[in-house]
């Protein structure tokens, strides 16, 4: 059986899709801090207008014809329903603790990835280990000190946590369901799943999903290009040729852009305390990302 190199350094053209996806994610925390949307239907509206943008492209692929293909949709909805769930999480953790702290907590996702590829028989050596010790020591360090700031914040850090596994499992089956299909036939699949989550939850709980004001349709339209359209579909783009680990790992970067945005935009700074265990997560990504080798046998 034949191994993956699951950190090698992605290409000069992903590299560049990466980039813009760090830039359109790290707007999300932000804008959905901002809005006073029911979370269910941010993510409808959301996710509706980034499957729509996504659909025209799958319409003249018109990958549901064979078996193989029509799995992977099968998957890609799948991934959609973890999306559906990571945002819950993450929308809700922006409006009970402070971005930095909540992006911060759900760019743990490399963690859980890793770990993924652990019990699938991969290898991690000890020195990418350590690395991960360092961002597990940082989130102790932080869920620490929001835990004597409030119980509110503490409660935010714990669904951040919760979101960053739901954000694993979204990445790792969108990789596997694009070995099949191109990544707008797998988006539209995932996005109008994720919508249809956010709809259905959002009649259950009686959730306002119409008549806004203008304000919140233009959030809205600024998650829809920012963080789903440069975010998650400039990632997306990339699975087919690049490890869902270094793209989870890629995601850490979110942190600081996010938080620049919200400390000139939102005036939020995080507690003095806090910071030291922001930059332990990020110095924990780095010491995986130059260090780690990890491999996977192949099935």
């Amino acid at each position: 059986m034949s191994k993956h190199d699951h950190t090698a350094i992605p290409a000069a053209k992903d590299l560049g899709l990466l980039s813009l996806g760090v830039i359109g994610v790290g707007t999300s925390g932000p804008v959905v801090a901002a809005s006073i949307m029911p979370v269910a239907s941010l993510i409808f509206w959301r996710n509706l207008g980034g499957a729509v943008m996504m659909l025209p492209f799958a319409l003249r692929k018109a990958e549901w014809k064979t078996k193989d293909q029509r799995k992977a949709i099968s998957l890609s909805a799948l991934a959609g329903f973890f999306l559906a769930m990571h945002f819950i999480c993450f929308f809700l953790a922006m409006r009970y603790t402070s971005v930095a702290t909540g992006t911060a907590l759900t760019a743990m996702q490399p963690i859980f990835a890793a770990i993924y590829f652990k019990v699938r028989g991969g290898v991690i050596p000890s020195r990418a280990w350590s690395g991960m010790l360092i961002a597990f020591l940082s989130v102790v360090l932080i869920t620490g000190i929001d835990f004597q700031i409030s119980l509110r914040n503490f409660f935010g850090d714990i669904l951040a946590i919760l979101g960053a596994a739901l954000s694993a499992a979204y990445v790792l089956v969108g990789s596997k369901a694009q070995q099949k299909i191109s990544t707008s036939t797998y988006t539209t699949a995932c996005y109008l799943t994720c919508a249809a989550t956010g709809l259905i939850i959002a009649v259950a709980t009686g959730s306002q999903f119409l008549h806004f004001e203008a304000r919140q349709w233009w959030l809205v339209v600024a998650l829809i290009f920012g963080a789903q359209f440069l975010g998650h579909t400039m990632f997306n783009m990339t699975l087919p040729r690049v490890s869902p680990v270094i793209v989870s790992l890629v995601v850490f970067f979110e942190v600081p852009v996010s938080a620049i945005i919200a400390f000139f935009w939102l005036d939020q700074t995080p507690a003095a305390g806090i910071i030291p265990g922001i930059i332990g997560l990020l110095i924990g990504c780095g010491i995986f990302v130059s260090r780690a080798k990890v491999t996977l046998l192949n099935d």
